[in-house]
C-alpha cells in the first residue's frame, strides 16, 4: 500500500540502522525523546532498539493523551456521568482508565451510569438531538489533533440549538509540555534525564505545522525532526539527528514532509482559535500544572461547556497510586520495566495506571509487543 509498505523495508530500516552506527561518534550518547505516543508504539512493535548502537537510545516523553490526563479530572468525569438525566460520551481509551479508588467510567457504567463509547463528536451530537429529554455531554480529550472535531461539534451544537449538549473540555497542546519537560530539574539541574534532542509529532504537527517547534531549537538548543509513524519514518528521523548532533547545529526538520508544513492546516487552527481559548494553567499527570497548556471554551460557546453548566463539578487535584510510576514514565525519568508493578500487578486486563491503559502509553507498547515482559516476571516469549 503506497505510503505504508514502502515505509515498512526491514532492509532498508537496516541500512539506515547500519548508517546510524557508522555515524554516532563512539565517545558521546545521543538521547532522543519521542515525544508522541505513536512513536513509542512503532519502537515497540518494529523492535527499533535493538538495531541502534548503545549509545543511540530512546527517551518515552508524554506523547499520550490518555496517559496525562491527572486522575482529578477522569473523577469529574464519573462524577459527571452519575449526574441524573445524564450521558456521557467519550472515545474507547478513556473508558477503562482509573480514576482514584480504582474507579473507572467502564466501572461507573458497570454502577449503572449512562456511559457510552463513541468513534467521534458527530457521534454525541447525534445522540443529542436523538434524546433530548437527557443531557448529554462529550468528554473531550487530546492533542492539538483531536480539538478541531470537538470545536466543529460545539459550533455545529450552536447553530442547531442543541441545549442538551455540552462539551466537558481536556484539550492540551503539546509545545507547553515539551517546555515544562526542558524546563524541569530532571533535564536542566540534576542532569538525571539527559535530553539531546525531539523527534516531533506527527499528527500533531499536521494541525500546528513545525513552526512552534523553532523556538526549543533556538532557545533550548535541542534540535527536532518531525517524523512519520512508520519505522523507515522514525529511523530517518534518527539520522537526521545524530547528524545534526555531530554538527552542533539546533534546526527544526520536517521528516514526515508528505504530511506537514511549516504552517499547518491554517483552517483547522482558525476554527479553533474561533472556539477555544487558553486555561491560564492546567494539570498534568506526571508534569503537574503546566501554564497555558490546556484549552478552555470560549464564552460565545459558555452554553454548551459543562463546567459551566455543572459549576459544582470537582475539581481537585487528586494524587496518583503511590506504586504506580506513571508520572516518572511520562517525564522520561524512568522506563516501563522500572516500575515494579509493570507486567505483575498492572497488565492491560488489570491496569494500575493510564500508562497501560491506552494503546499509545509506553507501558502497553511495551507489554503488547512482549519485548520486556521478562522484567515482569513473564517469560521474554510468552
Amino acid at each position: 500500500m503506497k505510503y505504508i509498505d514502502e515505509f515498512r523495508d526491514g532492509q532498508v530500516a537496516k541500512g539506515l540502522a547500519r548508517v546510524i552506527a557508522a555515524e554516532a561518534g563512539p565517545g558521546r550518547s545521543y538521547n532522543i525523546m519521542e515525544f508522541c505516543g505513536g512513536h513509542t508504539h512503532a519502537i515497540s512493535r518494529y523492535g527499533l532498539e535493538d538495531l541502534l548502537p548503545a549509545n543511540v537510545r530512546f527517551i518515552h516523553g508524554p506523547g499520550c493523551p490518555v496517559c496525562v490526563l491527572p486522575v482529578g479530572r477522569i473523577d469529574a468525569a464519573i462524577w459527571l456521568a452519575k449526574q441524573d438525566g445524564v450521558t456521557l460520551c467519550t472515545y474507547g481509551d478513556m473508558m477503562r482508565v482509573p480514576g482514584s479508588k480504582r474507579l473507572s467510567l467502564l466501572k461507573a457504567k458497570a454502577e449503572g451510569a449512562d456511559v457510552r463509547m463513541v468513534w467521534s463528536t458527530m457521534d454525541a451530537l447525534k445522540l443529542a438531538a436523538d434524546n433530548p429529554t437527557r443531557q448529554i455531554v462529550f468528554f473531550a480529550i487530546g492533542f492539538e489533533t483531536t480539538t478541531p472535531p470537538t470545536a466543529v461539534a460545539l459550533k455545529q451544537a450552536k447553530a442547531l440549538g442543541l441545549t442538551n449538549f455540552s462539551v466537558f473540555c481536556n484539550h492540551v497542546l503539546t509545545p507547553s509540555a515539551i517546555t515544562q519537560i526542558l524546563d524541569s530539574p530532571e533535564v536542566r539541574e540534576l542532569g538525571t534525564v539527559k535530553l539531546d534532542a525531539f523527534i516531533g509529532p506527527a499528527h500533531v504537527s499536521t494541525v500546528i505545522g513545525s513552526r512552534p517547534y523553532e523556538y526549543f531549537a533556538e532557545e533550548y538548543r535541542r534540535p527536532v525532526v518531525i517524523a512519520g509513524f512508520e519505522p523507515l519514518d522514525v529511523m530517518q528521523a534518527l539520522l537526521m539527528l545524530v547528524r545534526q548532533i555531530n554538527s552542533g547545529r539546533f534546526e527544526v526538520e520536517n521528516e514526515f514532509s508528505r504530511a506537514v508544513t511549516r504552517d499547518g492546516n491554517e483552517k483547522a487552527k482558525s476554527l479553533v482559535a474561533e472556539v477555544f481559548e487558553l486555561r491560564r494553567s492546567f494539570e498534568w499527570r506526571g508534569l503537574g500544572l503546566v501554564p497555558y497548556s490546556a484549552l478552555r471554551i470560549k464564552q460565545p460557546f459558555a452554553a454548551w461547556d459543562a463546567e459551566r453548566r455543572w459549576p459544582d463539578i470537582p475539581q481537585e487535584q487528586v494524587p496518583d497510586n503511590k506504586a504506580c510510576d506513571c508520572g516518572a514514565i511520562l517525564r522520561g525519568v524512568k522506563k516501563p520495566v522500572d516500575c515494579k508493578l509493570f507486567g505483575t500487578v498492572c497488565t492491560p486486563e488489570n491496569p494500575m495506571g493510564s500508562c497501560m491503559v491506552s494503546a499509545e502509553g509506553a507501558c502497553a507498547a511495551h507489554w503488547t509487543y512482549g519485548r520486556f515482559r521478562s522484567a515482569g516476571g513473564k517469560d521474554a516469549d510468552a
